[in-house]
């Protein structure tokens, strides 16, 4: 686009914007790298959002604390996942009681059964019982 821009439209972004259509901070930015020869590289990986456990660094240690105690293997031995027989809405619970975090910290439910699902751990579906 630099190149092109240097070429019909006198190295002005603003002309290629109107004409070509193409992002006028884009072309400049084009227009800055050939004219300097220094490759500008962004930091497309830091955008977006963080795992919780980037965030709060400590989070991944305190889950496996409580979980660890509540899990049980595979009874038929067919995978190596643990079975946690605590429920991704009672984790967040316990760690505000046990591991002092503020409620407001913390993930989600949806996130906290992801978060056991990464650390290895399944949740086990419990069925209802009928009297």
């Amino acid at each position: 686009m630099a190149k092109v821009t240097e070429d019909y439209f006198d190295g002005s972004a603003r002309q290629a914007e109107t004409v070509m259509g193409w992002n006028r901070q884009s072309v400049q930015l084009g227009l800055n790298e050939r004219r300097t020869g220094l490759i500008c590289v962004d930091n497309y990986q830091a955008r977006g959002r963080h795992k919780s456990e980037q965030v709060l660094p400590n989070l991944e240690a305190d889950i496996r604390s409580l979980v660890d105690t509540q899990a049980q293997a595979d009874p038929k031995l067919q995978s190596t996942f643990l079975y946690a027989r605590i429920s991704a809405r009672a984790v967040p619970e316990a760690l505000v009681s046990k591991a002092g975090y503020r409620e407001s910290e913390l993930p989600s439910r949806q996130t906290t059964g992801e978060i056991l699902n990464r650390l290895g751990y399944r949740l086990k579906k419990h069925k209802k019982r009928n009297p």
